[in-house]
């Protein structure tokens, strides 16, 4: 690709696509509409007449539906090598911990940094360009410690904008947790660890991508001096990084047995346990948030709180179904996440989207009549859905931009990081769909591959294959090693 002589910074085009989802308030849905981009950010948005026709590249879009690229802010990429595994796959969540954390303690380097790739490939297939992922187990092997720094590197390799969480379990079987003991880490050291990687990768810049986020595993997991010493390690970053600086994640209030635990442990709900322990503010995103209640709801609204919804995985643990739309409603940051693939057990970004939107439908139905919204007369109108292919797709997008505490990200505008996901309108699967509403289409229709991929302006993605890594020998790699993986001896 050569560079432009004016600017020095190569051009892509995507020109006359039939449809442009911006999520952007201004700017809303184009049609017959081109993007300009020029590095890494997008330089200009509108009419295929009202754009140069020239760049470098240049990428005819008449036949696609054109949005930005989704973020997901909830992950455990290392369990791609336990998808399916049989004695986990009926189990409730902490029954389905009980049988993979003897699996997990032999984790290699190798294997994190193959199943990561892999599951990267997998977002960036699905029109997904950031995700966040919670690594929070370290084990030793005669190929050494896994480290942060295997996840980084494969995110480096295949392209993807990058929120690598660190995380941590310290509290093991012998002190009433779920991990075996040689999993857990002295805390310390975790600490002394998660400052180094910060000052080593965290990257504050507009358009950063690689930031590090603090992120002990869960309540149940890790002690509360952790939990408040994470939150002050975290936050004595502010005054050097501001708005972008590091961010707190974790796990919280995902089952009735997640709730009993913080009952009987801490004497509190999983809502007080967090404000004592000062992980409430909008720096934080906690995963799942299945059973938070109405105080939870108004105390995550009034300070900022995010929530990482992970639809998929809270109905195959059984976890229940989370109360989005009251979240939404009252104000709280709202996202998706595709959860660790061995409790989804896939990481698709569009269909994640629409089980939001299908989920949040059933959960209304659920409801007692008269809590309702609408009449219940046959014949007559039910009331609004409970969540519209828009909402989920705004939560997939924008959400996940503002709970990851991006700008730069989640919306098409001029400025904006050329992140952008491409999706073929012109297809069986969206046949009929797409020339009534290209946009719902996307969820109402099969969920599709996307077709072309940009992250910071670099296609990822050519024609619905990955371009920056291989992927049959990625696949036989990961493969290999799931075996390897699950045959260890325990």
């Amino acid at each position: 690709m050569s560079a432009d002589p004016a600017q020095g910074k190569p051009t892509v085009l995507i020109r006359n696509a039939r449809c442009v989802a911006t999520m952007d308030d201004t700017l809303g849905e184009l049609r017959d509409a081109s993007i300009l981009v020029r590095g890494n950010l997008i330089e200009a948005v509108g009419p295929a007449e009202a754009l140069a026709d020239q760049a470098d590249t240049v990428i005819d879009a008449s036949r696609h539906l054109v949005m930005p690229g989704m973020v997901n802010t909830h992950h455990h990429m290392f369990q791609c090598l336990t998808r399916a595994v049989p004695a986990a796959q009926d189990a409730e969540l902490f029954a389905w911990l009980r049988q993979l954390y003897p699996i997990w303690a032999n984790l290699t380097p190798e294997m994190v940094h193959t199943a990561t790739q892999l599951a990267m490939a997998e977002l960036l297939l699905s029109g997904c360009t950031t995700s966040s992922d919670h690594l929070y187990l370290y084990p030793r092997s005669r190929q050494g410690k896994v480290n942060l720094e295997d996840s980084i590197r494969a995110a480096r390799e295949i392209g993807m904008r990058f929120v690598a969480s660190r995380g941590s379990v310290s509290m093991g079987g012998s002190k009433g947790g779920l991990a075996p003991d040689r999993l857990i880490e002295n805390e310390a050291e975790v600490l002394a660890e998660c400052q180094r990687l910060i000052e080593t990768w965290h990257d504050p810049s507009h358009g950063a991508m690689l930031r590090i986020a603090v992120a002990p595993c869960s309540p149940f997991t890790v002690t509360p001096a952790l939990m408040r010493e994470s939150a002050a390690l975290a936050r004595s970053y502010r005054g050097r990084f501001g708005a972008n600086g590091v961010r707190l994640h974790t796990h919280l209030a995902e089952n009735d047995h997640d709730v009993a635990y913080s009952l009987e442990t801490f004497g509190r709900s999983p809502i007080d346990y967090m404000r004592d322990v000062d992980w409430v503010g909008d720096d934080v995103w906690h995963a799942h948030c299945v059973k938070l209640d109405d105080e939870g709801i108004s105390l995550f609204a009034a300070t900022r709180t995010g929530v990482a919804h992970c639809p998929c995985s809270n109905m195959r643990l059984a976890s229940g179904i989370a109360p989005i739309r009251r979240m939404l409603d009252a104000g709280v940051p709202v996202a998706l996440g595709v959860d660790g693939s061995a409790s989804n057990d896939a990481g698709h970004m569009v269909n994640e989207a629409r089980q939001a939107m299908l989920l949040a439908r059933v959960g209304r139905a659920m409801r007692p009549p008269e809590l309702r919204d609408g009449r219940r007369f046959f014949g007559c109108d039910l009331g609004p859905a409970e969540m519209t292919a828009r909402d989920a797709l705004r939560v997939a997008t924008r959400g996940g931009a503002q709970v990851l505490g991006r700008d730069d990200i989640g919306r098409i505008a001029p400025g904006l990081c050329a992140d952008l996901a491409m999706f073929r309108l012109d297809t069986l699967e969206m046949a009929g769909g797409a020339v009534h509403d290209p946009v719902a289409s996307l969820l109402l229709c099969a969920s599709p591959r996307a077709d072309q991929v940009l992250v910071n302006g670099r296609q990822v993605v050519i024609d619905g294959e990955l371009a920056t890594v291989e992927a049959g020998p990625l696949v036989e790699r990961h493969n290999r090693l799931a075996r390897e993986l699950v045959l260890a001896p325990r």
